[in-house]
């Protein structure tokens, strides 16, 4: 990483960029130096738009997804509208550049009963089980992301109200509603803590903050205990958060104001879940969907 990659990094920190970004791009970029050192020589290892090409075709050699390349890519487009913006280059190499469009895959998430079974599975009286139960509800209630469970603290809870405050990204700040068995769950783990409201919410066995590799096992544990044999993450949880809502009839402005969702365009992608699980019941149910043997039934019969 050379020196105008540090400082677009600290650049991007002052805007308060999450740190699982920053380090996805300083690991792009880093790959993007080592390359033009490796295969372009001195004199042409410039950002411009042959070089840009050449790493390109470089990333696209490699067989990587195409989500995968262009968040690569992603990375380098913003260091490129730094340097522009910074004066250190004439002009953004990615301008008018075609590029690949990004592939929309229909996110997973769990049936109605699987996150019944795996919110069941942290069944338990012991303080570790009471949390976990805590977190697998709280997960699916609110439909957060694991950085932002991980963050809160006691105090951002209002068991009066029934929300919980969420500092998302980009500083965002929002209130979300939490279900009443959320919060009869965490006020169970809570009771033999006596914490105060600037406490972390969730604790490891160490007593400090549970991070977010760490959420991310117990709810791979969780899943492991309700013998489900899909891959169960915490993004999946926040997904079926947002799949089950819409099924139920939940409106896309809210849903968008709760998962925290800057544009609607990305919270649009749960309308393809739900259209697609309404074309499963359709064909099941409707006697002339989805049959082709031609049979008739007692409806067919001309009178």
């Amino acid at each position: 990483m050379d020196e105008i990659g540090g400082k677009f990094l600290l650049y991007l920190r002052s805007r308060n960029f999450s740190a699982h970004t920053l380090r996805a791009y300083e690991k792009d970029l880093s790959e993007f130096y080592d390359f033009m050192k490796q295969r372009i020589s001195g004199a042409d290892q410039a950002l411009e738009r042959r070089q840009v090409r050449v790493y390109l075709a470089w990333l696209n050699s490699r067989g990587l997804a195409r989500n995968s390349m262009l968040r690569k890519v992603s990375a380098l487009r913003s260091l490129a509208a730094y340097m522009t913006e910074q004066g250190l280059l004439k002009s953004d190499p990615f301008l008018l550049l075609p590029l690949p469009k990004k592939e929309k895959r229909l996110p997973r998430h769990l049936t109605e009963a699987e996150a019944a079974g795996l919110i069941q599975a942290a069944d338990g009286e012991k303080h570790f089980q009471l949390r976990d139960a805590a977190l697998a509800e709280l997960l699916y209630s609110s439909g957060l992301r694991r950085s932002e469970v991980s963050g809160l603290n006691v105090g951002d809870l209002d068991f009066m109200s029934g929300f919980v405050r969420v500092m998302g990204k980009g500083s965002r700040q929002r209130l979300v509603p939490v279900t009443d068995r959320a919060l009869e769950a965490v006020r169970a783990y809570l009771a033999g803590r006596n914490p105060s409201p600037s406490e972390p919410l969730f604790l490891n066995h160490l007593g400090k903050r549970l991070g977010g590799h760490g959420l991310a096992l117990v709810v791979k544990r969780l899943a492991l205990q309700s013998n489900s044999t899909r891959k169960i993450t915490p993004h999946a949880l926040r997904h079926s958060f947002a799949t089950h809502l819409l099924d139920r009839g939940c409106d896309l402005r809210s849903l968008q104001e709760m998962l925290g969702h800057k544009n609607l365009a990305t919270t649009q992608i749960y309308t393809h879940v739900s259209l697609e699980r309404l074309k499963q019941v359709y064909a099941g149910a409707h006697p002339k969907a989805g049959h082709g043997s031609g049979e008739k039934n007692d409806g067919d019969k001309k009178p």
